[in-house]
């Protein structure tokens, strides 16, 4: 039987799970809204009116080592890492922020005509959700639109995407409300599968935290993390094959 949140996604793309290889302490107190690792750190956007922030954080311990706080009228979402500057969405606001990678000092605003939710990059151009089924390619420097593709598992569209991450030619998302990570072509918006999260936090740490909402991947080995809205961990974890 598939747990509750697989069974009711109705997923026809398959489905598998993981297994924990390590666990970090993370912030509890950070509503994370996007994740990225860079350079041996993390960096992490965290949202709510009055407490966004962007954030570097020390992988094994959770440290914050530096913080840059949001005006009180801005909810901050995804972030990635382009050109040596820090992308920041916001939520209703229709603002990205650009912050310097060595101090997060912020250096300028770009509006865009949509909700933010995550941000990705895929080498060449950006990579916007707005937690519809529809994911924006966009230039990096204007945040113009370049296209933009559906996700469809089978004829069904895949809505609520929310935090992305460019994983080894594929496109990763959150699923609002959902503990499953969804596996997209970025060609043509097919969903290839979903990968499991729950069982990574206890009835007890349940009760306090939010949604998954976080993904990170170093390349240069290959390991993925994970977190989520006021967790109190950072999860490495391998996907498992495909029964």
């Amino acid at each position: 039987m598939l747990p509750l949140s697989c069974a009711a996604i109705q997923a026809n793309a398959p489905i598998v799970g993981h297994f924990v290889v390590a666990r970090h302490p993370h912030d509890q107190s950070a509503f994370t809204q996007g994740l990225v690792f860079h350079d041996g750190f993390l960096y992490e956007s965290t949202g709510l009116y009055g407490r966004s922030s962007v954030r570097k954080v020390e992988l094994e311990t959770g440290r914050v080592l530096m913080r840059t706080s949001l005006p009180d009228d801005m909810f901050g979402e995804g972030l990635t890492i382009w050109d040596n500057e820090v992308l920041q969405l916001t939520w209703r606001e229709q603002v990205v922020l650009r912050y310097t990678l060595a101090d997060l000092t912020e250096t300028g605003r770009l509006t865009i005509p949509h909700e933010g939710w995550g941000l990705t990059h895929e080498g060449r151009l950006l990579i916007v959700s707005d937690g519809s089924a529809t994911l924006r390619f966009v230039d990096p420097h204007t945040f113009k639109l370049i296209h933009t593709i559906t996700a469809r598992d089978g004829y069904r569209k895949l809505t609520n995407l929310n935090e992305l991450e460019y994983i080894e030619g594929e496109i990763w998302a959150n699923i609002w409300k959902k503990e499953l990570i969804a596996r997209i072509d970025p060609t043509d918006g097919t969903v290839l599968g979903y990968i499991d999260l729950t069982g990574l936090l206890t009835a007890d740490e349940r009760r306090i935290a939010g949604v998954a909402n976080g993904i990170a991947h170093d390349p240069a080995i290959g390991a993925i993390y994970i977190t989520g809205k006021n967790w109190p961990w950072l999860f490495e974890i391998k996907v498992l094959p495909s029964p």
